[in-house]
């Protein structure tokens, strides 16, 4: 008889917890919304997702939340961010061209493949030195 009560309470366990898992997922993707502005299942170059325009420094959102925002730029050449800060952590890589990174001061030059994570808080700004493109990733 006590196994049953074991067995029973063991399955309202398990009920609970898959009920409460499922509920944290709702949740989860509620809040972290949906990309937007990019074919989805699909191969991509995300260089080509964003283009270059004359005198101008072109972004496309791919998502915004409170816990992460997504964006790829396009930089003509000398066109500029100037120097601000961010409340979270900006991982950018640059996807090509030639860009140069400012963080507290210091300049750093970022060519196609190259990364860099410019901390929460810290001044920085980008100057595009040639057409150059980035995807930024900021985490909050």
């Amino acid at each position: 008889m006590k196994s049953v009560v074991i067995t029973i309470d063991f399955m309202y366990s398990i009920e609970y917890d898959k009920a409460r898992r499922e509920k944290m997922t709702r949740r989860y993707h509620t809040m972290s919304g949906n990309m937007k502005n990019i074919r989805k299942a699909e191969v991509l170059a995300l260089k080509d997702e964003v283009t270059y325009q004359q005198g101008q420094v072109v972004s496309k959102t791919l998502i915004q939340n409170k816990a992460v925002s997504i964006t790829l730029f396009s930089f003509d050449k000398g066109e500029e961010i100037s120097t601000h800060q961010s409340e979270g952590d900006a991982f950018v890589t640059c996807l090509d061209g030639t860009g140069e990174i400012t963080i507290d001061g210091t300049v750093y030059e970022l060519h196609q493949g190259d990364s860099i994570v410019m901390p929460a808080g810290h001044p920085h700004a980008v100057f595009g030195k040639e057409q150059f493109k980035m995807l930024l990733v900021v985490t909050f």
